[in-house]
């Protein structure tokens, strides 16, 4: 198996600027699958999870491919400047130059799921070949608009006067921005009462997740067009599942599909 180094693709955005995405691959052997991650909003590739899943595909023989979407990571670009557009955008190129050969599996983390669930979708409408499966943990589909739908009065009067609220973090770190644009953007990429995508589809939600409530889960399932659909429900756990138990569901969850 070809061992995996950090590589970077320009790639061109709406407004003509041009972001260099960081994205590291490790080829799958013969008859293995390649899983693509999908990070989560104001996550990298260098995560807990991200790591973890990489090192589990190299142990099974497996190919792994991650990336940073810009304004993350090791990508260039600013985060202020991010849109739903953009990121998928950026994981429909690194797809492309990745060049997967064999089947492949999105993992898609919170904001993750709802790229690949977009890019899903686009490969559908473009009769691409889809991914062998969806593996979706906490999916934050529709993310802007449960954002927006859960802000305060003042984040909203904020983003409506000056196109930005900084918003406080959960995790002790600094409040981070959540730009008008974001959100405008996401309109345009929400999904309607039927999601077309066909391919098989598994689902882990903590019950316990403040950031992503687990009924959201619930309602994504009664919106795909995939009739192999399974959710599991972990009662103790928040977001970020990233705990031993969590790692190891996560796994027993992929191995389905190796």
């Amino acid at each position: 198996m070809n061992s995996e180094k950090l590589q970077l693709l320009p790639v061109p955005a709406a407004d003509g600027s041009t972001s260099s995405i960081a994205w590291q691959f490790r080829k799958a052997e013969e008859n293995r699958t390649t899983f693509v991650w999908f990070s989560g909003f104001r996550s990298q590739m260098d995560g807990e999870k991200a790591t973890a899943l990489d090192a589990w595909a190299a142990a099974n023989g497996a190919g792994c491919l991650r990336f940073d979407y810009s304004g993350h990571g090791r990508s260039g670009g600013a985060f202020e400047d991010g849109t739903i557009s953009r990121w998928l955008g950026e994981a429909n190129a690194i797809l492309g130059a990745a060049a997967i050969s064999g089947p492949s599996v999105y993992v898609g983390s919170s904001m993750g799921g709802w790229i690949s669930l977009l890019l899903a979708r686009r490969l559908a409408d473009e009769n691409r070949a889809p991914p062998a499966a969806l593996v979706l943990i906490a999916p934050a589909w529709n993310m802007t608009r449960l954002m927006l739908d859960r802000f305060p009065a003042e984040a909203k009067a904020a983003l409506a006067r000056d196109g930005v609220f900084l918003r406080p973090s959960a995790y002790g770190a600094e409040p981070y921005p959540i730009t008008k644009t974001l959100v405008d953007d996401g309109e345009r990429h929400l999904f309607g009462e039927t999601i077309p995508v066909r391919t098989p589809v598994r689902i882990i939600h903590g019950q316990q997740d403040a950031d992503v409530p687990w009924r959201h889960s619930l309602d994504l399932i009664d919106r795909l067009a995939a009739p192999d659909v399974r959710l599991t429900l972990v009662k103790d756990a928040g977001h970020r599942l990233s705990r031993p138990q969590d790692l190891a569901l996560l796994f027993a969850t992929l191995a389905e599909f190796l």
